[in-house]
């Protein structure tokens, strides 16, 4: 069974972020997922979750300056300790929101710093991520991301994604894979899917190009649903798109799954 999860990072941007939860909710979802809470107070988004009957998917770890461009900051050396007080303030707000899953963004590979200081720090940061959030019963992400998007970023494949698990060497730590960005980086989805099923700790979803909502591209997300309802996959789709116009004018490829 597919369930569906709204980001509302993205969707939904016509109304004010605590407003997005009521609409989440009234266009049928049971699933919510944002980049970051952490300007919010724990309370207000425990109350708006419990009063919209809706379940936290994921949130990301801090990431840094996002507005000066910063995309995550665990492969910057000496930001190690910005980096461990930004796992303790996520875990923080996971513990009272109820979040299962929280994305580690890893950050666009500092200039001017041996390759092998900067894969030892993202190393040493994910382990301690890691373990952090196993003893609460958290599951850590890591996101591959398309360099288009995002010039620069340190993890850009599904491949490099699997060797840095496998280096960080913890049972706590699966990819995030967003389908838009393995479609733009390499291809192959649904094959990708299907060989690392057991790598794989959630999924999101947009088309290309433009990263508009299902149908709006060349991906045929009607194949790709059908190939995750008949998998093991019991995890959520999260909806990480840019509605072409209106998210709930945007939503008619949802109908049938409501």
């Amino acid at each position: 069974m597919l369930r569906f999860s709204a980001n509302i990072s993205m969707l939904f941007q016509e109304y004010d972020f605590l407003e997005r939860f009521e609409k989440v909710a009234a266009s049928g979802f049971h699933g919510v997922e944002f980049m970051f809470p952490y300007d919010y107070d724990i309370d207000v988004l425990k109350q708006k979750l419990t009063e919209n009957k809706l379940e936290i998917v994921l949130n990301n770890l801090p990431a840094g300056d996002w507005v000066a461009g910063e995309r995550g900051i665990a492969c910057i050396p000496g930001r190690e300790e910005e980096f461990r007080e930004g796992v303790m303030a996520a875990i923080r707000y996971a513990k009272v929101l109820g979040t299962p899953k929280i994305n580690c963004l890893v950050g666009k590979t500092p200039q001017g710093i041996c390759e092998e200081e900067v894969r030892r720090t993202l190393v040493n940061n994910l382990r301690f991520a890691a373990m952090a959030l196993a003893k609460e019963n958290i599951l850590l992400l890591i996101e591959p991301i398309n360099t288009y998007d995002i010039p620069g970023f340190y993890l850009t494949g599904t491949q490099k994604a699997l060797a840095l698990i496998a280096e960080v060497g913890s049972d706590n730590l699966k990819i995030q894979y967003d389908i838009y960005h393995m479609q733009r980086m390499e291809g192959e989805l649904t094959q990708t899917m299907q060989t690392y099923a057991n790598s794989i700790g959630h999924l999101q979803i947009a088309d290309n190009p433009h990263r508009g909502e299902p149908g709006t591209g060349e991906i045929n997300y009607e194949y790709i649903f059908n190939r995750i309802a008949e998998s093991n996959y019991d995890g959520w789709v999260g909806c990480e798109y840019k509605p072409q116009t209106t998210t709930e004018a945007g939503l008619t490829w949802f109908e049938r799954y409501r």
